[in-house]
């Protein structure tokens, strides 16, 4: 069955099991945060989904956001002046978008289905260890090009084949198209080899232009359209 959300549209990604730190400042998102924090209308569940084209998002462009987004879960918000916050959220399940409501509340209101992985074929369970630990090599080669050894972590060896892929894109800054193939891609077999391949870009990237990224730490206020 469809299930209503609050939608944040943003100009990024979130992946599920990824930390989102936000600074909500716009009134119409300053109210969806009072809304999750008194747990009455959604509990504390809003759905963010990305905007194909810039950071600004209206009711007259909302066929502008792609299809497929992610649930984020309200972890804390602290109170700031004027109405504003600061808020840490997570992302939980992938939805499809069926249809968005402008009118109803101050922010857009999605009907949305949820999105499992489909099922590894039998016959490629054999290459899966082989995919996981080329994805695992390649992350580790990643992070420590990048950034500091205290700044990064290894997935533990139980993560579960649907997480590991967007655990590991979680450290690493991929671009936005990346994020959203990534976040699309319903076979946990073909994420591991698509995650492998763009960390191995990156790294190669890095290498070449002999620099690092930005800490991750440097992008805790992420742009959105507040």
């Amino acid at each position: 069955m469809a299930e209503t959300l609050p939608l944040f549209p943003l100009g990024t990604v979130l992946l599920p099991g990824a930390s989102l730190p936000l600074h909500i400042f716009e009134p119409r998102y300053r109210q969806l945060v009072v809304d999750l924090m008194t747990g009455s209308l959604f509990g504390r569940t809003f759905g963010v989904v990305c905007i194909k084209q810039g950071w600004e998002m209206g009711a007259d462009n909302v066929r502008s956001l792609q299809d497929i987004g992610c649930s984020a879960d309200l972890l804390d918000a602290r109170p700031l002046p004027e109405g504003r916050f600061d808020i840490v959220t997570r992302g939980v399940r992938r939805f499809r978008l069926l249809d968005v409501d402008t009118t109803t509340a101050p922010y857009l209101l999605a009907h949305v289905d949820y999105v499992d992985d489909a099922p590894v074929p039998e016959a490629a369970l054999e290459v899966v260890p082989i995919l996981e630990r080329g994805a695992r090599a390649a992350h580790e080669r990643y992070c420590g090009a990048a950034w500091h050894r205290e700044d990064w972590s290894a997935p533990e060896d139980d993560v579960s084949l649907g997480d590991l892929s967007y655990l590991l894109a979680a450290d690493c800054l991929l671009p936005v198209e990346d994020r959203q193939r990534l976040l699309e891609e319903r076979s946990p077999a073909r994420r591991l080899r698509l995650v492998r391949r763009m960390l191995h870009r990156e790294t190669g990237i890095l290498s070449a232009l002999k620099a690092v990224p930005v800490p991750l730490t440097e992008f805790g206020h992420v742009p959105s359209p507040n």
